[in-house]
């Protein structure tokens, strides 16, 4: 069985949603950022880490396209056009959109005080508001529904968390066609079953 080490309000989240998605079983280890239970699994004491029988894995989207290539679910098969287009996709969202809630964290909470930047909210703020409009646009390009067309897919996780955790950290509000996108990726049955973890 797998082990997913972290908590539900981190980005081990993810790879909870995922595991459902793909429909297999799982347990939860409990783990913070940095604490002595995640330096089990990661010397740096970084979250999510997956163990599948006595290999760890660490990084989140990492181990998103590992159990989607192993379990060939929510995921284009690798080696085509498709599976490009969605890791430009991924790595797209990573770069723009995570990175800036990284970043706001790092500088609010994260670091030692002395190390944070002030004043970089509005910049990572307005980066994030483009960059969300620009996602809008391409899900409507997309049909809508599903960012790489009719299935959900590993770039879909990934926003749905972004938009999330941009919600929680008080970034813009994301425009209404990705409010609908959002609502309703959360109200599948297997993003509810994720949360209960």
């Amino acid at each position: 069985m797998y082990r997913v080490i972290g908590t539900v309000k981190s980005r081990a989240f993810r790879v909870m949603w995922m595991l459902e998605e793909i429909g297999s079983p799982y347990e939860v280890v409990s783990a913070a950022p940095r604490s002595d239970e995640a330096r089990k699994y990661n010397p740096l004491g970084k979250i999510p880490a997956l163990t599948d029988g006595d290999d760890v894995l660490t990084d989140s989207v990492a181990i998103m396209t590992y159990l989607a290539d192993k379990h060939g679910a929510v995921t284009a098969p690798a080696g085509t056009p498709a599976r490009a287009q969605q890791d430009a996709m991924t790595l797209w969202l990573i770069d723009e959109m995570d990175a800036a809630l990284w970043i706001n964290a790092k500088h609010t909470f994260v670091l030692p005080e002395k190390l944070r930047v002030s004043g970089l909210a509005p910049t990572l703020h307005k980066e994030f508001s483009r960059n969300a409009d620009t996602f809008a646009a391409m899900l409507e390009a997309a049909g809508g529904e599903f960012i790489m067309g009719d299935q959900i897919s590993v770039p879909d996780i990934l926003a749905v968390h972004c938009f999330g955790w941009a919600f929680g950290a008080n970034f813009p509000a994301i425009p209404d066609p990705l409010k609908a996108y959002t609502k309703r990726l959360r109200a599948r049955p297997q993003f509810r079953a994720a949360l209960d973890h």
